[in-house]
């Protein structure tokens, strides 16, 4: 029997893994893969650039969400479960091998046709990025990378509401802080060439 397994809602393939044959309980997993894995894979991306790495805790975050699925831990917000095993997987990462490393390779800003400056702003946001606080950066990149609201990332995070506003407050502040002068001093090279 082969159903449609895009018409339920998450809950109900959580209800199907609960509960249902094996052969069932892996479509309703495949399905919840394919909806979720695009937007976990971008945020391990975003925390650590590398392939490997990020490769590597993606993978985790999905073998541990299966595990507490097989535990039945009760599942409300499977992106945002999925998210918080991505986040706190990453953080056990960095902490045992030290890293503080975030490659934007997969920014596109349509800022110029010029791909030199294309890159070197690239550049400067991966490198403005890393000058964040670790708690603003991730703030940032769960807002404007993962499209999660303040109140998801406060749930994620388990911060206040508050904090979270101030992180990316912050974070924002200090981006358009250090982008500033690329951009006058681009604005300026484009009147010089006028």
């Amino acid at each position: 029997m082969n159903q449609n397994f895009k018409i339920y809602s998450d809950n109900k393939l959580i209800d199907i893994i609960y509960n249902e044959s094996h052969s069932l309980k892996s479509q309703a997993f495949t399905e919840l893969y394919s909806r979720y894995s695009n937007k976990v894979y971008l945020y391990c991306r975003k925390v650590f650039g590398d392939g490997t790495d990020a490769e590597d805790i993606f993978q985790e975050t999905f073998i541990q969400f299966l595990k507490n699925i097989e535990r039945k831990v009760e599942i409300k917000n499977v992106l945002g479960l999925l998210l918080k095993i991505a986040r706190n997987l990453s953080l056990n990462y960095k902490r045992d091998n030290k890293l503080n490393l975030t490659e934007l390779e997969e920014i596109h800003i349509a800022f110029t046709e010029n791909e030199i400056e294309t890159k070197e702003l690239n550049q400067l946001i991966e490198s403005a990025l890393d000058l964040l606080p670790e708690e603003h950066k991730e703030a940032f990149i769960l807002q404007i990378y993962e499209g999660l609201s303040y109140q998801e990332i406060a749930e994620l995070t388990e911060v206040p509401l508050t904090t979270v506003r101030n992180r990316i407050v912050r974070a924002k502040n200090k981006l358009k802080e250090i982008l500033t002068p690329f951009f006058e001093l681009n604005e300026k090279s484009e009147k010089k060439y006028e």
